[in-house]
C-alpha cells in the first residue's frame, strides 16, 4: 500500500508556525506586495492563494497590477519604489509576464533582501554556494515534504524530472545540500525511465500531465509530482 505525502497537513502546520512567529513581531512592519502584469488566468489563481495565506498568518499584502501593455521601463521603476519603501519586507514579480517584458531584469531589479520568491541571480548564487538566502518556496516545500515524512536522503539516489531555475535546479541544489546523489533530468536525457526507476526519490516538474507512470518507478520509491496541470476533462 502506498503511502500518501499530505502536503496540505504540512502546510497547515507551516502557516500555524509563521502565525505565531508574526505575532511575536508585534508592531514590525511585514508587507507583501505582489506585481501581477497581464491577464494569465493562472497566475490570478496563484496570487489569491497567496493573498489568503498572507491573511491566515497576519502578514499585509498588496496587489499591483499592470495590464498586458506595460512595459519594462514601468516594472522596473515599480520594483525600485518597492525596494526603497521600508514598509515593503518582501517583493514577488508574477510569473509569467507579457511578451516584450525583459522578466529576467524585472527579477533580477529586486532587492535580495526582499526577494522573497529566492529568483534573484544573488539568491540563486547563494543557495549555490550553499549560503543563506532566500530559496524558491516550490522546492523548498518538497524537501520539507520529504523531511517531515521521514524519507531518507543522505546517499540515496534523487531524480528531478525539468531544469527550469524555479523548480528543477533549485531541487537539486537542495538535495544535494542534504547528501543525496542527484541526477537532474530533461528534454534531451536519454534513456529516462531508465534512469528514472533508478530512483530513491523522484521529484517530477516536467510539466507534462501524466508523464511519469508506474513503470518509471521503483518500488518503494518517494515520488513528488509538482506539477498542476488542468485536463481536457476538467480534472
Amino acid at each position: 500500500m502506498a503511502e500518501i505525502l499530505d502536503g496540505r497537513f504540512w502546510a497547515a502546520q507551516v502557516k500555524q508556525a509563521v502565525a505565531a512567529g508574526r505575532r511575536a513581531l508585534g508592531a514590525a512592519p511585514c508587507k507583501l506586495v505582489v506585481l501581477l502584469a497581464g491577464d494569465d488566468a493562472a497566475s490570478a489563481v496563484y496570487v489569491r492563494g497567496k493573498q489568503r495565506d498572507c491573511v491566515e498568518c497576519g502578514i499585509d499584502s498588496d496587489l499591483l497590477r499592470f495590464p498586458a501593455t506595460v512595459t519594462t521601463a514601468e516594472l522596473l521603476a515599480a520594483v525600485r519604489r518597492l525596494n526603497a519603501d521600508d514598509s515593503v519586507s518582501g517583493i514577488l514579480v508574477q510569473l509569467p509576464l507579457p511578451a516584450g517584458v525583459d522578466a529576467a531584469a524585472v527579477v533580477a531589479a529586486v532587492d535580495p533582501a526582499k526577494d522573497v520568491d529566492g529568483f534573484t541571480p544573488v539568491n540563486i548564487g547563494r543557495l549555490q554556494l550553499g549560503q543563506p538566502g532566500f530559496v524558491p518556496c516550490t522546492p523548498a516545500g518538497c524537501l520539507y515534504l520529504l523531511q517531515k515524512n521521514g524519507v531518507p536522503l543522505a546517499g540515496r539516489r534523487a531524480v528531478v524530472l525539468g531544469r527550469s531555475t524555479t523548480v528543477g535546479r533549485p531541487m537539486a541544489a537542495l538535495l544535494t545540500a542534504q547528501d543525496a546523489t542527484v541526477t537532474l533530468c530533461h528534454s534531451k536525457t536519454q534513456d529516462l525511465a531508465e534512469i528514472c526507476r533508478t530512483a530513491d526519490v523522484l521529484v517530477a516538474a516536467i510539466g507534462r500531465p501524466g508523464f511519469v507512470g508506474a513503470g518509471m518507478v521503483k518500488p518503494g520509491a518517494a515520488v513528488i509530482d509538482v506539477g498542476i496541470n488542468r485536463l481536457p476533462d476538467g480534472r
